[in-house]
């Protein structure tokens, strides 16, 4: 059942993660987009990931000047966190093949659009695991902890079952365009402050890399609003309404460590929501009461807002 009512404003204290694992759900339902038009979004980020602009773990980055005694514990303490999201990424990868399916029993419209999705999601992960494997790197190189036991601490989580709540297709994808847009904001206000010069470059490269992901993202909401407007405004907004970053409600300690890493460079999720409220201007050219009052909802729960009536 979709929740319509309005969250507590996220500058309030966050509730307590669920102790149970996350129900692992089946194929989300439509209405997709045309094949065609997926194609053209996953055309457009493969032309905008160019050779110039891939990296490469093992090469990209001078490790042997890695040197973690030129951070702070808040520093270190934040490249651990985001390790830990980072390398969750079989968990993320299974949510799109468990939910577009390619198999068999997939009507033949919605297999293809799944298939074009594919072509993004395979490249999309193939950067995303080279962005775990370069924080552990930079991690074990740089003095903050030793492989063996960064392995086990990986595990741990990596172990764990990861969801989504939602069951509408553009739920998804307005899910993905926010939190990428979260990570690439706070990529690049931690690389403003942190002191070892090789963790700075390493940000930057992330930080780029979750742009282009928030550029697909924001590419395919858009086009579903276009497509089909007013049927995916209500999926939208249960994505705000029960936002979570990932492993929030499945990693141990997630809000005093989200809280602490917000003191050394600012963490806030809610600061991609005037990104979101751009794409559903831009996205509808006929207002509808059902639009303002997303775009309104949208804007109520930017931290600090002030309360709806």
């Amino acid at each position: 059942m979709t929740n319509t009512s309005a969250p507590p404003l996220p500058s309030s204290p966050p509730a307590p993660p669920r102790t149970s694992d996350p129900v692992l759900r089946g194929p989300v339902r439509g209405p997709f987009l045309p094949p065609g038009d997926m194609e053209q979004a996953v055309t457009a980020y493969h032309l905008a990931t160019s050779p110039a602009r891939r990296w490469d773990v093992e090469s990209a980055v001078d490790w042997s000047a890695a040197d973690a005694d030129r951070l702070t514990d808040g520093q270190r303490s934040a490249v651990r966190f985001v390790t830990l999201i980072e390398d969750h990424l079989p968990g993320y990868f299974a949510v799109y093949t468990r939910r577009f399916p390619l198999t068999a029993d997939v009507d033949l419209a919605d297999f293809a659009h799944h298939r074009e999705l594919y072509h993004f999601t395979v490249r999309w992960a193939v950067e995303e695991d080279s962005h775990a494997r370069a924080l552990f790197r930079y991690q074990t190189e740089s003095g903050i902890v030793d492989a063996d036991t960064l392995r086990r601490e990986l595990a741990v989580e990596g172990r764990k079952p990861f969801e989504l709540p939602h069951d509408d297709a553009v739920a998804l994808f307005a899910y993905a365009l926010v939190q990428e847009k979260a990570t690439q904001i706070y990529y690049q206000q931690l690389r403003a402050v942190v002191g070892d010069p090789v963790l700075a470059e390493l940000l930057g490269r992330l930080s780029r890399d979750e742009a282009r992901h928030f550029t697909f993202m924001a590419d395919v909401v858009e086009r579903y609003l276009r497509v089909h407007g007013d049927a995916v405004v209500e999926p939208i907004r249960d994505v705000i309404a029960r936002f979570r970053m990932p492993l929030a409600d499945t990693m141990r300690g997630y809000w005093r460590w989200a809280l602490r890493i917000a003191d050394t460079a600012r963490y806030d999720h809610t600061d991609a929501y005037d990104h979101l409220i751009r794409i559903v201007n831009r996205a509808v050219d006929a207002r509808t009461d059902r639009v303002d009052e997303l775009t309104r909802f949208i804007a109520e729960c930017r931290s600090g807002a002030a309360a709806p009536a």
